[in-house]
């Protein structure tokens, strides 16, 4: 399961706008990863004070490992597939995940509904 950048921050913070059924999964889900593009988005958001975490980004790693949480890395075929993704969702960190997705056979754990317009991808959320 890959989670979107809002589900890994919503479960980090323990957030009432996961759904426990999500929280659920990811602590006890076989293979749960969140990608580089997230880290990357996260960064960005706090370079221009966009959002605030409860614990130092540095950290971040640290947290994810004893969590059980890979990080996934992002790879030429992953951009291959990004380059011939239809425009159904125009967020490129989104789009970013979408492909991800489509090439590492993963589900999407996020709330946002857009992600449903590509069809070969599955979007979990309650």
């Amino acid at each position: 399961m890959l989670l979107d950048t809002h589900t890994l921050l919503w479960f980090l913070e323990d957030s009432p706008r996961l759904p426990s059924e999500i929280k659920e999964q990811i602590e006890s889900g076989n293979e749960v990863v969140v990608s580089i593009a997230s880290l990357w988005e996260i960064a960005i958001k706090l370079s221009i004070n966009k959002l605030r975490l409860q614990f130092e980004f540095q950290e971040l790693p640290n947290i994810l490992e004893e969590l059980e949480i890979s990080i996934l890395t992002l790879s030429f075929e992953d951009t291959n597939i990004y380059l011939s993704l239809p425009l159904h969702h125009r967020d490129p960190f989104d789009r970013i995940l979408i492909a991800q997705a489509m090439n590492h056979s993963l589900s999407i754990a996020s709330a946002d509904i857009a992600f449903d317009a590509y069809t070969t991808i599955h979007r979990l959320w309650s």
